[in-house]
């Protein structure tokens, strides 16, 4: 049987990934500060610690695995990453889990392991214009991200690929653009677009108002959670290390990712836009080099997975109120 070691499994990717490789036959082993908040881990085997211990890492790469993926890092929507009042955290935390989780696989003869870095990587400058960001994989030089998430996801970039050079392993490196989808965080501050702008909706009565940051106008592109998947495995079983993007070239409006949710809940709403941290203008994924490289990019258009965010949202909202 095959094994996977799923550093991060208590976490929204980390939990979705272990069922799917549960489905495709594989014995996993997930290890994360929590389990996952939303529904039972699948996991074979759980372990609960801290990987900014070496020592946890250890326990959690006792054996050889045919796969890791790791996964595990601070991180949260704007409001946790673009205040700067968590940057020191953020830098040391996720620095200090990438050294670490490395060094346990490569002391234990791990070959293959997987690497989930951010389209947070690419340069301020590049994406000044809600219309015309440049986030191609070759344009991350010269390096200017716009925050220190930012700077920690390129500087752990560089390090897998030193120790695939220097060690043989076969890392994968792919940069996340905006993953959703239900199980994710929605009311804890940590929390990305999709999920606050659909817990807002859901929590709104029919003719108020919801809160956007900003004049509504920055752009993104949203992946649901599923493609996310088909496409970190794609790019983990193939012979190509990259960093690639993955993420979808649909891009929109943060005013109009509310209006999509708006219809989906039946609900007429006004926008109330005010300040609040926003992070570049625009961001859009480049889904050439992958469509290349894989034969294959995501599809989806973001309605379809906001359909099944905000259903799974609006429950939880609704699961909160007094009969």
């Amino acid at each position: 049987m095959r094994s996977a070691l799923v550093c991060g499994a208590g976490g929204f990717i980390g939990a979705h990934l272990v069922k799917r490789l549960k489905k495709e036959g594989f014995w996993v082993r997930g290890v994360d500060l929590k389990f996952p908040p939303f529904s039972e881990t699948q996991a074979d085997d759980f372990l609960q610690g801290d990987l900014r211990e070496m020592g946890v890492c250890q326990r959690a790469v006792d054996r050889r695995f045919d796969e890791v993926w790791q996964l595990a890092a601070d991180m949260g929507g704007a409001g946790y990453i673009f205040t700067g009042e968590n940057d020191a955290e953020v830098m040391h935390n996720s620095a200090q889990i990438n050294l670490n989780v490395l060094e346990a696989c490569r002391q234990r003869f791990i070959k293959r392991i997987f690497y989930s870095s951010s389209a947070c990587v690419y340069p301020e400058y590049n994406q000044l214009e809600p219309d015309s960001p440049n986030l191609e994989e070759s344009t991350v030089y010269p390096a200017a991200p716009d925050s220190e998430y930012g700077w920690e996801k390129l500087f752990s970039e560089r390090m897998y690929l030193a120790y695939r050079r220097n060690h043989g392993m076969e890392v994968r490196v792919a940069r996340y653009h905006n993953v959703f989808g239900p199980e994710g965080a929605w009311n804890d501050g940590k929390e990305k677009a999709p999920a606050a702008i659909c817990r807002k909706v859901a929590e709104a009565p029919d003719g108020g108002e919801i809160e956007i940051w900003g004049d509504g106008l920055q752009t993104r592109s949203f992946l649901f959670i599923d493609e996310c998947l088909e496409g970190s495995t794609r790019l983990m079983r193939s012979d190509w290390t990259g960093p690639v993007n993955i993420g979808s070239d649909e891009m929109v409006s943060i005013n109009q990712l509310a209006e999509f949710t708006m219809q989906i809940a039946g609900k007429r709403l006004s926008i109330n836009n005010i300040p609040g941290p926003l992070g570049v203008r625009g961001r859009n994924s480049d889904n050439r080099l992958i469509a290349e490289k894989l034969a294959w990019s995501p599809s989806q258009p973001v309605s379809k997975g906001l359909e099944k965010t905000y259903a799974w949202i609006e429950a939880q909202v609704n699961a909160g109120r007094p009969a």
